[in-house]
C-alpha cells in the first residue's frame, strides 16, 4: 500500500506556504485587481508543485546531514519511509507537473522563471552554498524570492518596477527570518558542518547584519508601495509593522538570545504576512 504522507512531508508545505503568500498580492498587483481565476489557481497549484519538488530534491541531496541534526533527523528519507529512488522520482513528477501548468495555463515566461526558481534552489543553494559560505541564505534566498516574479509573469507575460522592489522586500526579508531559526539550532548546524552564520560569527556580529537586512527591507516595502503608487496609508501601516519587527530584532544582543531569536522568527513570518495581505487590500480597494 503506498503511503502517502511521506511524500508530502518531502515537499514541506509548511514553507511553502510563505511562497504562496508572496505569489497571491503579486497575482493581485499585475492583474490591478482580481487576478483570473484560471491563472491563480495555475500559479498556487503550479507554484506548490515547483516549491514541493525543490524542496524534495533538497531533501535527497542533503540525507547525509539531515540524519545529523535534531530539527531534520525524522524527515522521510532519513527514517527510511521511502528511499531516495523513490524520492527522486516523486521530486522529478511534480517537477514535470509543475512546469507542465505554468506552460499550459499562464506563458513561457513564467514558466522560464519556474525552472530557474527550482534549479537555482537545488544547484545554487543546496549543492553550491550552503555547506561552502555563511552567506549561504543571503544569496540562497534568491530562489524564495521568484514567485513573486513568477506570479507577475503569469498575468502580464511581463515584469515591471513594482514586481522587482517587491522581489528586493523577501530578499532582504529572509537572512533575518533564517538567521532567527540557525540562531536557536546553531548547535544543529554546527554539528552538520553548515556554516550558517550564527554559528561561524558572535552574536553582536549576527545582529548587525540582521539590522543592515531589516532596515533595507522596510525601505523596499516602502519602495514597492512608490513604484506602484499606493496612498499613504499605506505607509502608515508599513511603517508600523517595520516598527513591531524592529521592537523584536532589538533584544537580540540581550539575555535569552534562544528566546528572542525564536520571537524574532515568528514576527517575521507576521511582518511578511500582513504586508502581503496590505498589498492585496489596497489594490481592491
Amino acid at each position: 500500500m503506498l503511503m502517502i504522507s511521506p511524500y508530502i512531508a518531502l515537499m514541506k508545505l509548511r514553507v511553502v506556504e510563505l511562497l504562496l503568500v508572496t505569489t497571491l498580492p503579486a497575482l493581485f498587483l499585475a492583474a490591478e485587481g482580481i487576478p483570473t481565476l484560471d491563472v491563480t489557481l495555475a500559479t498556487l497549484i503550479g507554484g506548490t508543485l515547483a516549491a514541493g519538488a525543490a524542496n524534495a530534491f533538497n531533501m535527497i541531496i542533503e540525507s547525509d546531514i539531515d540524519q545529523l541534526m535534531g530539527r531534520t533527523s525524522k524527515r522521510p528519507i532519513v527514517n527510511n519511509q521511502i528511499t531516495e529512488n523513490q524520492a527522486l522520482i516523486f521530486a522529478s513528477v511534480i517537477t514535470v507537473l509543475s512546469l507542465g501548468i505554468f506552460w499550459i495555463f499562464t506563458n513561457p515566461l513564467a514558466t522560464g522563471l519556474t525552472v530557474s526558481a527550482i534549479a537555482f534552489y537545488v544547484f545554487g543553494y543546496t549543492v553550491g552554498l550552503k555547506r561552502r559560505t555563511s552567506q549561504n541564505i543571503v544569496w540562497g534566498g534568491i530562489a524564495g524570492c521568484l514567485p513573486v516574479l513568477i506570479g507577475w509573469a503569469a498575468v502580464t507575460n511581463s515584469l515591471s518596477w513594482t514586481a522587482f522592489w517587491f522581489f528586493m522586500v523577501i530578499f532582504f526579508w529572509t537572512p533575518p527570518h533564517f538567521w532567527a531559526l540557525a540562531i536557536k539550532y546553531r548547535d544543529d548546524y554546527e554539528a552538520a558542518g553548515i556554516p550558517m552564520l550564527p554559528v561561524v560569527a558572535p552574536i553582536n556580529k549576527v545582529a548587525q547584519q540582521m539590522w543592515f537586512h531589516t532596515i533595507a527591507m522596510i525601505v523596499t516595502s516602502f519602495l514597492t508601495l512608490y513604484s506602484y503608487g499606493l496612498p499613504t496609508w499605506s505607509y502608515i501601516v508599513t511603517a508600523l509593522l517595520g516598527a513591531f519587527f524592529a521592537v523584536q530584532l532589538r533584544g537580540l544582543s540581550q539575555n535569552q538570545i534562544d528566546k528572542q531569536a525564536g520571537k524574532i522568527f515568528h514576527s517575521s513570518i507576521t511582518y511578511l504576512s500582513l504586508y502581503s495581505v496590505l498589498l492585496v487590500v489596497v489594490v481592491l480597494i
